[in-house]
């Protein structure tokens, strides 16, 4: 899926964490969403490689990479800690400034490391996501009922691992259909290896992974909050059309009192871009990236 990348695995203090590297010029850094691993950008990595070099990594939790044990403040899920590897592994790979892509979870990962390192992020992308603070203190029916998943993951253990786990091809079927709108656009090549990865351990990682950002998460956005910190960076947001976020939110406006140059629009589809509409999603990201 990948003609033009390399995998590797970069390992730091007992925890690994799985990437595939290719194409040269500026650093761009991709993180995926929740259910998927790196993956997920099969569509236009090989397209933006033409542009720039870009590292695709499987967060601490998914995929390939390390599924560390977690504690009752669920700090090692935290997007503080998920941010720290991935500049982790762009300083090990030379790159101490970088662009960054972020769809749903790596978006929010993308927040946090743009707030925590403010001079390695030079741009930032988030996809489909509206800031977690906001759809959380907002939260409302319509939000529980189309974001049901929030509420379910953060179960205490083992309640949603248990049941994910009896049937894990059901919830993933489930969940791209529910989130997307082109049943057409999850190649089967793709589908497998979300499949392959949806182990155990990474069932109740990526819990742990919600479990953080309705806590811990919450907590440090509030510091930033009280101390008017801003995602320093020209910010990018992007959302499908045909999806919840953009009819529920002001999206950009959301993003605006976390950031101090946001931009954003809708692109035809649903929750997953750059599966979906991928050649409208290249053709952002490229658009905003290389703008100077």
């Amino acid at each position: 899926m990948f003609k033009n990348f390399s995998q590797s695995t970069f390992q730091l203090n007992n925890l690994h964490i799985n990437y595939i590297s290719g194409g040269s010029g500026y650093p761009l850094l991709l993180l995926h969403g929740y259910p998927q691993t790196h993956v997920m950008w099969h569509k236009i990595a090989d397209q933006l490689s033409e542009h720039f070099t870009v590292i695709a990594s499987d967060l601490r939790g998914y995929g390939d990479s390390e599924k560390p044990a977690s504690n009752e403040r669920h700090e090692p899920y935290s997007k503080r800690s998920m941010a720290q590897d991935q500049v982790n592994l762009m300083k090990s790979l030379g790159h101490e400034e970088f662009y960054l892509a972020g769809h749903d979870r790596g978006g929010r990962v993308g927040h946090r490391l743009a707030l925590d390192h403010p001079n390695a992020v030079k741009k930032l992308v988030v996809m489909d996501i509206a800031p977690t603070y906001t759809m959380y203190t907002a939260t409302d029916m319509e939000f529980a009922k189309a974001y049901y998943h929030w509420f379910f993951l953060i179960q205490p253990y083992d309640i949603p691992e248990r049941m994910i786990s009896s049937d894990r091809q059901y919830f993933l079927e489930k969940k791209f259909g529910q989130w997307g709108r082109d049943s057409g656009a999850f190649t089967k090549e793709a589908f497998n290896e979300y499949l392959r990865c949806l182990t155990d351990e990474t069932i109740h990682a990526s819990c742990e992974d919600y479990r953080a950002s309705a806590s811990i998460d919450l907590e440090h956005d509030q510091i930033d909050i009280d101390q008017g910190n801003k995602i320093q960076c020209p910010m990018l947001c992007l959302w499908g059309e045909k999806g919840f976020v953009g009819r529920k939110y002001d999206v950009v406006a959301e993003w605006s009192k976390w950031a101090k140059e946001v931009e954003g629009y809708g692109l035809p589809c649903g929750h997953y871009l750059p599966e979906e509409a991928p050649e409208e999603t290249l053709a952002a990201v490229l658009k905003f990236l290389k703008n100077n």
